[in-house]
């Protein structure tokens, strides 16, 4: 009898990549040439490093710009630019091949609300990802690179190389900076943030959005079911989370309280974008409120645009459930949005990826606290939380971890990453309607 190959399922391609991409990122990463000082650096530091870069997270255990040297540097944005484009690829296409996997009717219905996304040549989506991804790392990189120059007289090679190495971050929502303490010298900076932000966005918002949004912007009528989520969900959360930094953080002495109006308002901006995805920070984290901390735990937990460089379980996952509920309250028999009925396939398939988000960050949390004596449990949980989602932030606890702890946040990472994408995919390809159904039972709820 002829064996199945296991590569028949797509699903099973992204955890095998990504993997593949981390250990050779990690052998580079242990080359002498990658360290700045003399000798190579210890394997859980290229470890933790690599999968940092190749899950575009941007939490590390060492300064960037001290401990690794330019080749370091260069490696560094190499694997976070192969990272960045391998997600939002292999995101992109699975989600083509989900819609070709399905049943005719099934296929016939995702084409007519994705075909616009997606279109039907693989090679094509690919061109169309290369392209949006180096023309917006482009722009950027010019505009910085003038910014450095002009304004801060860096000499021109190196206004250069630290503006494209920090767009090629935002872009892919890596969030490794050239500085000890991130973007929190540029934190009054609009030439600085908003580039970086705007770039942050566009990676994080996902690719099946901006093909559509590119040919359908005057006619959010015609907008897809995703696309409606996908934008007005991160309109809606971008808006929450400037405003929360605004309010319990305008006369902390520690981040907000000693800037001027027009700078808190940038640095909430900016700290509100890569709160989601991004990774920089424009103020000292560690001085946060405790109210501040809570909600940005949220915020990272939901993350950004599915098919995206941004992690955690999704705004579109987030915005389905909470629909089921609206739903479930008023008594309806179906989950509805914008006329269209969401398939109970698709509401459990965010249910099961939030649910499994929810007990990987709860069991990470508690293995964390159980490997140190030192680290306060919204500490915990905010580390955590930000290595699952592959935020990248941090209050500063990631470097003083002990190993092991910093190998359950390896772990998280790469889980985080490419589980969202294999679990999702691998619940649409194993959808199967069975030809009888069991008598129905109502077991006590609540």
């Amino acid at each position: 009898m002829r064996s199945r190959s296991p590569w028949r399922y797509p699903a099973r391609i992204v955890p095998v990549a990504f993997l593949g991409a981390i250990l050779i990122g990690t052998l580079l990463m242990m080359l002498p040439a990658a360290r700045a000082e003399p000798g190579n650096a210890p394997f859980v530091t290229a470890l933790f490093t690599a999968t940092s870069a190749v899950c575009v997270t941007g939490l590390a255990v060492v300064d960037t710009p001290t401990y690794w040297s330019g080749f370091g540097q260069v490696l560094l944005t190499v694997l976070s630019q192969i990272g960045g484009f391998g997600i939002m690829t292999l995101a992109t296409l699975l989600s083509l091949l989900v819609s070709r996997q399905l049943g005719l009717r099934s296929r016939l219905m995702a084409q007519a609300e994705s075909s616009g996304l997606l279109g039907g040549n693989v090679g094509g989506v690919l061109i169309r990802v290369a392209i949006v991804m180096f023309a917006s790392e482009t722009a950027i990189s010019i505009v910085l690179t003038l910014r450095f120059w002009l304004h801060y007289d860096y000499p021109f090679g190196r206004a250069v190389w630290e503006a494209v190495f920090h767009a090629v971050q935002a872009f892919n929502n890596a969030g490794f900076a050239l500085y000890p303490d991130s973007l929190v010298r540029f934190v009054g900076d609009w030439w600085i943030c908003v580039p970086l932000s705007l770039g942050v966005l566009a990676g994080s918002i996902g690719f099946p959005v901006l093909f559509e949004l590119a040919r359908e912007w005057r006619k959010p009528g015609y907008w897809s079911t995703h696309t409606r989520l996908t934008v007005w969900g991160t309109l809606l959360l971008s808006l929450t989370g400037f405003l929360v930094f605004l309010t319990f953080e305008w006369t902390n002495p520690n981040t907000l309280g000693p800037l001027g109006t027009p700078a808190k308002v940038l640095a909430a901006f900016t700290q509100d974008v890569m709160t989601r995805s991004g990774g920089f920070n424009s103020i000292n984290l560690g001085g946060m409120n405790t109210e501040t901390i809570a909600v940005t735990n949220g915020m990272m937990f939901i993350g950004g645009g599915s098919a995206s460089t941004a992690g955690g379980i999704k705004v579109t996952t987030f915005l389905l459930l909470a629909f089921v509920i609206w739903a479930e309250l008023r008594g309806e028999p179906d989950v509805v949005i914008r006329k269209r009925r969401i398939a109970e396939e698709t509401q459990r398939q965010a249910m099961t990826v939030a649910l499994l988000g929810v007990a990987l960050v709860a069991s990470g949390t508690l293995a964390l606290i159980g490997l140190t004596d030192h680290v306060p449990f919204d500490r915990a949980l905010f580390e955590v939380t930000s290595a699952f989602a592959t935020v990248g932030l941090s209050t500063g606890i990631t470097p003083t971890l002990p190993q092991s702890a910093q190998v359950v946040l390896v772990i998280l990472m790469y889980v985080g990453r490419v589980g969202t994408i294999a679990v999702g995919t691998a619940i649409a390809l194993n959808t199967r309607r069975r030809l009888y159904r069991y008598p129905e039972e109502r077991p006590l709820v609540g």
